[in-house]
């Protein structure tokens, strides 16, 4: 496991779509971090209590039928999509590029990962240029925050 302190950080949105394209297996995740993830490599359902079986995170890969269409806006996606994270569960949470094996689904679907190598932290600006591409897409979209304020 790379201490959280030693991991790369991503800066560019553009450099982590390189990373996407090249490597599949790829997750994000919303977190304090590896070194407070991988000591028992679980999460926990919030609403019934239970202790999962991995880690909850969204995949990088992209799906086959996005086509020809931006990989970057796929990333930006991915990214935007739990954006509201710090804000409504913990603001201490930041988000990191992990390499695992899907073990399972979680309670809203998500996969739950194992043999996890974390990557690298996100930078805050790729969360703003991620937002900004998002908002310039032609449909309306928001992140997934059941709280979320129209």
């Amino acid at each position: 496991m790379n201490a959280a302190s030693d991991m790369p950080t991503f800066v560019s949105l553009d450099e982590l779509t390189r990373l996407v394209v090249r490597r599949r297996g790829l997750y994000v995740r919303w977190s304090r971090g590896p070194q407070h993830d991988l000591r028992d490599v679980s999460s926990t359902d919030d609403l019934t209590g239970v202790k999962l079986p991995g880690l909850s995170a969204s995949p990088l890969d992209v799906e086959d039928w996005w086509g020809e269409r931006p990989v970057d806006v796929w990333v930006a996606r991915r990214l935007y999509d739990y954006c509201h994270l710090p804000r409504v569960k913990d603001s201490r949470t930041r988000p990191w590029v992990l390499y695992g094996s899907e073990a399972g689904r979680g309670p809203d679907n998500e996969p739950l990962v194992t043999d996890v190598e974390p990557l690298a932290w996100i930078a805050d600006r790729m969360i703003a240029e991620a937002r900004r591409i998002i908002t310039e897409q032609p449909g309306r979209w928001g992140p997934l925050d059941r709280n979320h304020q129209s």
